[in-house]
């Protein structure tokens, strides 16, 4: 096969997650990946199908989603057989810091005269202590659009060309000082970009490996496809690496730029051509505007798309809205993400909303043809005591009372967890929020990601509780809201009396390794087993409806060969 120019490796975790005894807990219960976040970026689509187009070969390798399908699996005999021009390796959310070092240290040792790229936001963040401090990595892209950056770097590596004009870049000089140049490639709208599901189809056939395309395991009995509408934000919840604050701060961004409303529309044609898997509009229509969203929605319904599609809200739309909805889309489902039922909390947090809003937005969405209804709750919010989060779980019940009969609404609790991401308010501000933070370095996250429980793995506390008390209002608020969503019929009674039973072993699992003074065989198996289960909701509650995920033959391949 003809050398690829660049690889693209997306680490787990924790590199050594196979081997060290790490209660990972519940922190990934209410997103679609395991505890390891296997899931790559999307910007790793984006990346590869922009520099394919302008002549660069790329390969996406999920390492670890192979790592957790494959306990034999190798990743470093694997990197050993690779040969690019350059590695690319993310990190992106703060979660990978060990995952992404140790592969970047494990490529140099098999290559070390190969160039390894790192980018994402936590990257940008914490750009000169990784230069500073990790010789194993040799170039960062900064910012949220690094597309035409990493083309660039690409030419440059190439042709021994000149790193002080690429945008974005940090890099080494002849003497070894870090040079930093500015984020001067900050695209003001993104229909530059494709969001070409066809071109990771094609890369698979390609380079004959399924598994290094997957996002996230048990993707192909759960597929979800996925277009965004923006990069950056104009909310600015409190504790989010991926607010107004925290874009500002890293990518020197002051305003989101969006994808034009006809081409997110296109998008989500081009993916209903040939599969019917649910499809995720990630970023809330109406940041820009009641007018872009209302263009995004007459072009889904000229091109009649039947996709189950996820849109989620940062602020619950207006019953005027939700009829535009339900006038334009076929099926659909709604997320909203209120915190807490407390609008003091809530606004704390960044989200200025009264019950009264939120409640007249979901009493339009169960009326409507919305097939379900998200609702998520947070532990480890500003001015959140013990009592107030178990309040929060109350409110879910009485939305339950309202509506638990359509069998639409689905509330769901989960800890802000492990890390408050850098760049955010909380995290700049910690003291002003009432927080206290444990890790602010990379190294110190680096450290805390390798603990044994999860409880010792959060960079935080705050004045009203304790790291203890966030790991038992968590545990406890689950167990009443599995209790109410049994009683209301959401789940079953035998499902809910499981993940009963998986929460106390959680509890008492936290107890013996607080406890032991050191863990023997018998805790490390423990350890082991109960990190294979779900604790605060089960992965099929995660899961939307499908118009059928037979892949449309005919279709497709037209799109992989025209």
């Amino acid at each position: 096969m003809k050398q690829v120019d660049l690889v693209l490796l997306h680490p787990p975790s924790v590199y050594e997650f196979r081997d060290l005894p790490i209660f990972h807990g519940p922190i990934s219960d209410v997103i679609p990946s395991s505890s390891i976040f296997e899931n790559y970026p999307i910007g790793f689509l984006t990346l590869s199908e922009y520099l394919c187009r302008n002549g660069i070969t790329v390969r996406i390798v999920n390492l670890a989603l192979k790592m957790l399908e494959d306990f034999s699996f190798d990743p470093e005999s694997f990197v050993s057989k690779l040969h690019p021009v350059a590695f690319g390796i993310d990190l992106h959310w703060l979660p990978h810091v060990d995952g992404s070092l140790r592969l970047a240290e494990a490529v140099k040792r098999r290559h070390p005269d190969t160039p390894v790229i790192f980018g994402g936001l936590s990257s940008s963040y914490y750009h000169q202590e990784i230069m500073r401090d990790c010789p194993c990595v040799d170039f960062i892209l900064r910012g949220d659009s690094t597309e035409e950056p990493l083309r660039l770097l690409m030419k440059a590596i190439k042709s021994g060309g000149e790193y002080g004009t690429v945008p974005n870049l940090v890099w080494r000089n002849g003497r070894g000082e870090i040079t930093v140049n500015a984020i001067s490639n900050r695209p003001s709208a993104l229909d530059y970009v494709h969001f070409d599901y066809s071109h990771p189809i094609k890369m698979t056939m390609k380079y004959h490996d399924p598994s290094g395309y997957l996002p996230f395991r048990n993707w192909l009995s759960n597929p979800v496809m996925a277009v965004f509408s923006c990069r950056g934000c104009f909310h600015d919840c409190a504790s989010c690496g991926g607010s107004a604050s925290a874009f500002d701060n890293l990518c020197e961004r002051d305003r989101p730029a969006f994808r034009s409303p006809e081409r997110l529309a296109k998008d989500v044609r081009n993916i209903a051509r040939y599969t019917g898997a649910p499809i995720m509009v990630i970023g809330d229509l109406l940041q820009a505007g009641d007018g872009y969203a209302e263009t995004f929605l007459q072009a889904v319904k000229k091109y009649r798309v039947r996709n189950e599609l996820a849109i989620e809200f940062f602020h619950p739309p207006p019953p005027d809205f939700v009829r535009k909805l339900n006038d334009s889309l076929i099926n659909f489902n709604v997320e909203i993400s209120p915190e807490s039922h407390d609008p003091r909390v809530r606004e704390a947090f960044g989200k200025s909303y009264g019950n009264a809003e939120l409640e007249a937005s979901i009493e339009a969405l169960i009326g409507s043809t919305c097939r379900r209804l998200d609702l998520f709750f947070m532990v480890g919010l500003p001015w959140q005591d013990y009592p107030s989060v178990m309040e929060s779980v109350e409110y879910c019940g009485e939305l339950l009372r309202r509506h638990g009969g359509t069998k639409k609404l689905l509330p769901m609790i989960a800890p802000l967890a492990p890390f408050i991401d850098p760049g955010s308010r909380l995290f700049e501000e910690a003291e002003r929020f009432g927080y206290r933070l444990f890790y602010r370095t990379l190294a110190e996250h680096r450290e805390a990601m390798l603990m044994p429980t999860w409880k010792q793995r959060l960079n935080y506390e705050t004045k009203w509780m304790t790291r203890e008390e966030i790991v038992r209002a968590t545990y406890d608020g689950a167990l009443k809201l599995i209790e109410l969503k049994a009683a209301h019929g959401v789940i079953g009674r035998e499902e809910a009396e499981e993940t009963r039973r998986h929460i106390r072993m959680a509890k008492d699992l936290i107890r013996r390794m607080e406890a032991a003074p050191f863990l023997d065989d018998a805790l490390k198996m423990e350890i082991f087993r109960l990190n294979r289960l779900d604790f605060l909701c089960g992965k099929h509650e995660l899961q939307w409806p499908m118009n059928g995920w037979k892949l449309n033959l005919k279709n497709l391949l037209r799109l992989l060969f025209g």
